[in-house]
C-alpha cells in the first residue's frame, strides 16, 4: 500500500527535538526487563496500563518516578535508556535533540552519584552520534516537587562537572503550587555559570503569570509549553515581540483531559498561539508513554490544528533558532534543512501538470 504523501513528508522532514524527557522515552521491552530484574514491583497489568494511551492518559508521572525509585540501579541503565532513545529519535528524522533528565531523583532514589550518572548518559550521546548521526545534548532538570534547596544543589553538580554535552538546565514535574519564583536562586547560579535555561510553565492550566515569571525573573531562553500565555493578549504580544520560542506538545495531557473531544482540536491553545504572533515548535515530551512519534507530533499540527506546509517550515526554523547551538552551526543547519524541506515539498506535493 502506497504511503500517504504527507506521512512520507513528515517522516523525512529534518527535525530537532527540544522538549523530550529521557524517562518518558523508555521502550516498553526495556521497562519490562527492568521490572523483572527488580522482582516485579509492577504487575503485567500495570505495565500495560502505563504503556496504553487511551482517551485520558494515565500513569505517566508514576512511571517517571518509578524508574528512579525502583528500577534504575546502575549507570549502565541510564546509558541504555539514553542510547535507545537517541536511536529511536534518529529513526524518526531527528538530527539534533536536547533532552531532559532529573538528576535529583537519580541521586536521591537510585543512589547513583551525579557524575557517574551524567557520564553514562554522555557516553550514550557520543556513541549514538557515531552510530546514527544524531547529535544529542543533555539538559539536567530541576524537580520542582522537591525542595528549592535541592534545585540549587543540582545546579552546583552541573557546574562542578561541566561537559560540552551538558548545555543548560530546565525544570519540570507538576507545576501546581510550585511557581517559578521558588527556584530563582538555582536559575541565577546557572545563568552566572554560563548555562542555558528553559522552564516548563503554563502547562497544567496554571496562570499566564507563571510564564511571565519564568521569562522575567528566571530569565529563561525559551519556554516549554507556555499555553496560558494566550490568556493575556498584552503579555502574548510581549513574547511575540521578543521572539520567544515555545516548545509545545500536541499530546499535552492536561488539555486532553479537560477539553471535550469535539472541541479539543479547536480550543487547544496550540491552534491559536501562532495567530497571536507566538513562535512555536512541536515536540513529543514523553513519546513512548504518550504513544506518539516525532512524525506524528508534527502531523498533529496539520491534521488536528489546521496548519499548512508553510507553517511547518516556520516551526522547523523556530526550533533551530531556539536550539542551544552556536551561530555558525545554526546558519549551516538552517540552509541545509530549508533546502531539504523545499526539495521534499516539491517532490511530494508538486502541482499536477495542466
Amino acid at each position: 500500500m502506497t504511503e500517504n504523501p504527507l506521512d512520507t513528508f513528515l517522516r523525512a522532514l529534518p527535525k530537532v527535538e527540544l522538549h523530550c524527557h529521557l524517562f518518558g522515552c523508555v521502550r516498553r521491552a526495556t521497562f519490562t526487563e527492568l521490572v523483572r530484574r527488580q522482582g516485579m514491583p509492577f504487575s503485567e497489568e500495570e505495565i500495560e496500563g502505563f504503556y496504553t494511551r487511551g482517551e485520558k492518559p494515565v500513569g505517566v508521572l508514576r512511571v517517571l518516578r518509578a524508574l528512579d525509585s525502583q528500577l534504575i540501579r546502575q549507570p549502565d541503565d541510564l546509558y541504555r535508556l539514553a542510547f535507545e532513545y537517541l536511536q529511536d529519535a534518529a529513526a524518526e528524522g531527528i538530527r539534533y535533540s536536547e533532552f531532559f533528565w532529573n538528576p535529583t531523583g537519580t541521586v536521591r532514589q537510585s543512589g547513583i552519584p551525579y557524575r557517574a550518572a551524567m557520564e553514562a548518559i554522555v557516553r550514550a550521546i557520543v556513541d549514538a552520534e557515531a552510530g546514527f548521526g544524531i547529535v544529542g545534548r543533555l539538559v539536567p532538570s530541576i524537580d520542582r516537587e522537591a525542595d528549592p534547596a535541592e534545585a540549587v544543589e543540582m545546579v552546583d553538580w552541573v557546574i562542578a562537572d561541566r561537559r560540552d554535552e551538558v548545555i543548560g538546565i530546565g525544570i519540570d514535574y507538576r507545576e501546581n503550587d510550585r511557581p517559578p519564583e521558588l527556584f530563582a536562586e538555582a536559575y541565577r547560579k546557572a545563568r552566572a555559570a554560563g548555562l542555558k535555561t528553559t522552564a516548563h510553565a503554563g502547562e497544567f492550566g496554571t496562570p499566564w503569570t507563571n510564564v511571565a515569571t519564568a521569562l522575567d525573573l528566571l530569565q529563561v531562553d525559551r519556554i516549554d509549553h507556555g499555553y496560558t500565555a494566550i490568556d493575556n493578549p498584552e503579555f502574548a504580544q510581549r513574547c511575540a515581540d521578543r521572539g520567544i520560542v515555545f516548545t509545545v506538545v500536541p499530546t499535552n495531557s492536561y488539555y486532553l483531559r479537560t477539553l471535550p473531544r469535539e472541541r479539543w482540536a479547536l480550543d487547544h491553545p496550540i491552534r491559536h498561539m501562532p495567530g497571536m504572533g507566538l513562535r512555536v515548535h512541536p515536540n513529543t515530551d514523553d513519546p513512548v508513554l504518550h504513544h506518539v512519534t516525532a512524525s506524528q507530533a508534527w502531523g498533529m499540527m496539520v491534521r488536528d490544528f489546521g496548519f499548512g506546509l508553510d507553517d511547518l517550515r516556520e516551526f522547523m526554523l523556530n526550533g533551530l533558532d531556539a536550539a542551544w547551538i552556536d551561530d555558525s552551526t545554526r546558519r549551516a543547519w538552517r540552509a541545509q534543512q530549508c533546502a531539504e524541506f523545499d526539495a521534499l515539498r516539491a517532490r511530494l506535493f508538486a502541482a499536477p501538470a495542466a
